[in-house]
This record gives structure tokens, C-alpha cells and sequence, in this order.
């Protein structure tokens, strides 16, 4: 309980916990919430493939540009339509997780965080499940402008087609496009409508947010920890703990009044960072989740973020 209170109060010490995320098994208690959250994330490593081979209609589109006539708008229309729908899927995708997800923070904060998150390893394994696959998401999407330039292309030509009244038996009209608008304008969507999801849980009920954001915060640290000193062997499990990781820290960020880059700060933020920095994947690096911290926290330019976590980022 010390260390509880400690931590609640800024204070950073080790909470010694290990969360299993190789093999995590839900408990009786958690088995209604896992298996409705699981049923939703079975599909995220479709959406995944989905996105990372999302190739875009830019040829068609181009052409249709520079050489309007019947036949190139036709072809770049054809060609639009079904990447549209491909759209629609994930944005769909995202109104599934907006349900969910602050399913797992209710049983998160239904007991203090620290036994929540010691005690209810398959809950706090779909929480990283579902940031991990939000930062993999965000990060493909950031990528490919191929997807807002196809959506683009398609609100202009359902405008000229609305005039001709030809847009009748289309499935993407006006509402539903206007809210795929918004969700891709985002530079990453699915980290958006998980922090409005648990922004809304907090606010419908108020005297869950300081389990939520501790919790969060106390996940961050972890995370890193576990990181930090080897708890795992495989590099895959390794680089999900540092996705969760990193997703908590952007969660806190929103969520917390003073954000995640206090001084006095629960979260371990300058260790977070180095434990990020220093982790060298045989393929790839972690550029990405260090960019998600530059660039999708709130507070990390406050006057009172500590300089040589700043430093850190820059």
C-alpha cells in the first residue's frame, strides 16, 4: 500500500509487477469482457494486412485531373468506389473499438489499479492488444496520403453526383462521409477515438478517472520496466510491451491535468523515453513510437516539462 500511495502522490518507485503477454488466460471473473473485446480484435490483424496494402487510385485519379471526359471519370470513379468501401472498414473498425474499450477501463478501475492490473492479466493484455494495434495503425495510415486523396476524390465526385441525382443507391452519403472525413483527417484516427472514447467514459462517470489515469500511468511504467529488465526474451513481445507503453503515456497525457511530462508526473516518462531509445529491433527501429510522442502527446512543450526530458525528444 505504500508504494500505491507513493506513486499516487508522484512518487516513481518500482511497483514490481509482470504482466504476462505471452500467456496471459482470462480469469472467470473476466471472461464475459474478454470474450466480447476479443471478438472485436480477432479482426485487427486483417485491418492491418488491409491498410499496409492499401495501394490508392492515384493513377486513375491523375488522369481523370488532367484529362477530364467521360471515360476517365468513369475509371477513376470505379476505381475509387471499392477503396472507399475498404475505407469504410476501417472506419468501422474504430466505432467497434469506441464501444469496447471502455469496457476494459471499467474493469481496470472497478478495484484499485494496482490489483487490477496484478490480478487481471487477460483484462490488461487486451489493453495493450488494442493500443498495440492502434500505434501499428496510426503508424500505416501516417504513411499512405494515398487514403485521404481517394476519400477526397470521392466526396468531390458524390457532390456532382448528388446534382444529377445518381447518388441514390450509394452506401457512403452525405453523414456517414462527413464522419469518415473527420476520422481520417486525423494524422492517427485510431489514437483519437480511443482517447474520446476514454475521455467519455471518465466524464458519464467522474469518480472512476483517477483509477483510469493511474492505472494508465501505472501500465506505462510497467511496461517499461519489464522492458528495461529483460522479463522477456522474444523481440515481438518486447516491442508490444513498448507500443502499450507508449499508448499509455499518450492516454495519460490527455487524460491527466498536468500530462504525462511533469516533473511530478507518476509516469516514468524519462525512462520511458530511454528505454524507447535504447531498444535496437534486428528490423526496423522505434522511430515511430518516439514520433507518437513528439507529436500526438499534449503536454510535452509545457513550460514545465523538465529540459532534459525534452532533450530526449528532440
Amino acid at each position: 500500500m505504500g508504494q500505491l500511495l507513493s506513486y499516487l502522490s508522484g512518487g516513481k518507485e518500482s511497483l514490481n509487477i509482470f504482466i504476462d503477454f505471452e500467456g496471459a488466460k482470462p480469469s472467470p471473473d473476466e471472461q464475459a469482457v474478454y470474450d466480447e473485446v476479443h471478438t472485436v480484435l480477432v479482426k485487427s490483424a486483417t485491418i492491418l494486412g488491409e491498410l499496409q496494402a492499401y495501394a490508392g487510385c492515384e493513377k486513375w485519379i491523375r488522369e481523370a485531373m488532367s484529362n477530364p471526359n467521360p471515360e476517365t471519370e468513369e475509371a477513376a470513379w470505379n476505381a475509387v468506389l471499392p477503396a472507399v468501401e475498404q475505407l469504410k472498414k476501417f472506419y468501422d473498425f474504430s466505432q467497434e473499438l469506441q464501444v469496447v474499450f471502455p469496457k476494459l477501463l471499467q474493469s481496470l478501475c472497478r478495484d484499485n489499479p494496482k490489483d487490477a492490473l496484478e490480478h487481471q492479466q487477460a483484462i490488461a493484455k487486451l489493453i495493450a492488444d488494442v493500443l498495440d494495434f492502434v500505434l501499428l495503425f496510426d503508424n500505416l495510415k501516417m504513411m499512405n496520403p494515398a487514403i485521404q486523396n481517394d476519400f477526397s476524390y470521392y466526396r468531390r465526385s458524390l457532390n456532382r453526383l448528388k446534382m444529377t441525382k445518381q447518388d441514390s443507391k450509394l452506401t457512403i452519403r452525405d453523414e456517414l462521409a462527413n464522419k469518415m472525413s473527420l476520422f481520417f483527417a486525423y494524422p492517427t484516427p485510431m489514437m483519437n477515438v480511443i482517447n474520446e472514447a476514454t475521455a467519455n467514459f471518465m466524464k458519464e462517470r467522474p469518480q472512476t478517472k483517477d483509477n483510469v489515469v493511474n492505472g494508465l500511468g501505472m501500465m506505462a511504467n510497467i511496461c517499461q520496466e519489464m522492458v528495461e529488465k529483460k522479463r522477456f526474451e522474444a523481440e515481438k513481445t518486447n516491442l508490444f510491451a513498448l507500443r502499450a507503453m507508449t499508448g499509455c503515456v499518450i492516454l495519460f497525457d490527455h487524460l491527466h491535468v498536468h500530462g504525462a511530462f511533469h516533473k511530478k508526473s507518476p509516469v516514468r516518462i524519462k525512462e520511458c523515453i530511454t528505454t524507447l531509445r535504447a531498444f535496437k529491433p534486428s528490423a526496423g527501429n522505434t522511430d515511430g513510437l518516439l514520433n507518437a510522442l513528439r507529436f500526438t502527446t499534449k503536454h510535452l512543450n509545457d513550460p514545465d516539462t523538465p529540459s532534459n526530458v525534452k532533450s530526449l525528444l528532440e
